[in-house]
């Protein structure tokens, strides 16, 4: 029973070498799924270690029980991979047992394989954070160009791969590279993308921070630098104040008439509506020896204005 299951399972993990049959440009990938497939089935091993010469006939059973699964080990692994690959490449490596198999099938690749190392290696040192992006999604592509290389069989070391990318970050998170560097940190890439997260969070509530201040300190700013004061639930609209009439001093403004002074009662003639020194009989308070005699001068204040007045003989 438990042979069963365990064949069912072996079947089940080859399907995704028969979904993607070596072709030639899809050898690394091809690799490692069979990789993946000879490892859960233990098998592993014939690919990177020769069979060697059949142990004597007087030899220890265990010898020759060993050397009889490394052959049918050996064996099985040739049909998959042939089974698993295009016509063409089956024409040419049928007689091939799979340790050979596959060293001729690097060799065949190998250019290929020098090709897509270069330029994962360059996607890896090019890759730019553009400013305003997501930290998040670029730490991501350099994590993927990173595991790419380490498929390639040339894993990039941490430190090397953790200088790359904060040397790849935009011109906002330099005070964070700073502060990484003064520190000595020596952080995973899942810890480097952890704090880099957080750094953009942190920036983000700062910029909303400026934005409530720039409100506070002189409205929604405009493009032609107009700060716009209006309240309201609708939409902010700069409001345009008209020209005041008058630019000269005292001209264009309205004077409310003073209520205290047009009911001040004159202290002279106990009328209404002046002062005493506007009131026409003031003279005949200053001077009562000009009234009645047949000649003199009067002077009557009217207003602001001094008027003299004549008074001829009688």
């Amino acid at each position: 029973m438990a042979s069963t299951v365990t064949s069912t399972n072996n079947l089940s993990l080859r399907s995704i070498l028969e979904k993607d049959k070596l072709t030639g440009p899809n050898f690394l990938d091809w690799e490692r799924n069979l990789m993946i497939v000879l490892r859960h089935e233990r098998k592993w091993y014939v690919l990177e270690e020769p069979l060697g010469e059949a142990p004597p006939a007087n030899a220890p059973a265990a010898a020759r029980n060993a050397h009889k699964k490394h052959s049918d080990d050996l064996l099985d692994v040739a049909c998959l991979m042939l089974a698993t690959m295009s016509p063409d490449l089956q024409a040419g490596l049928i007689n091939t047992n799979a340790y050979d198999m596959i060293r001729q099938l690097r060799d065949m690749f190998q250019t290929q394989a020098r090709t897509e190392r270069y330029d994962a290696t360059k996607a890896f040192n090019e890759c730019k954070m553009v400013r305003g992006t997501s930290v998040s999604d670029h730490v991501m592509k350099m994590k993927r160009h990173l595991d790419h290389l380490e498929r390639l069989g040339h894993p990039v070391p941490l430190q090397l791969a953790t200088d790359t990318i904060l040397n790849s970050l935009s011109e906002d998170y330099r005070p964070f590279v700073v502060n990484y560097n003064m520190n000595n940190m020596e952080k995973t890439i899942a810890e480097l993308h952890s704090m880099l997260k957080t750094a953009e969070l942190n920036m983000g509530n700062k910029n909303k921070t400026k934005d409530v201040l720039m409100v506070k300190d002189g409205g929604v700013r405009k493009k032609n630098g107009q700060a716009s004061t209006s309240k309201g639930k609708g939409p902010v609209q700069a409001i345009q104040s008209a020209p005041k009439k008058g630019k000269g001093k005292g001209k264009g403004k309205k004077v409310k008439p003073n209520k205290a002074r047009t009911e001040n009662r004159c202290f002279i003639c106990n009328e209404i509506g002046h002062w005493r020194q506007n009131c026409p009989k003031r003279h005949e308070a200053d001077h009562p020896q000009w009234v009645g005699k047949g000649s003199g001068k009067a002077s009557v204040l009217i207003g602001k204005a001094v008027v003299i007045v004549l008074i001829g003989k009688e």
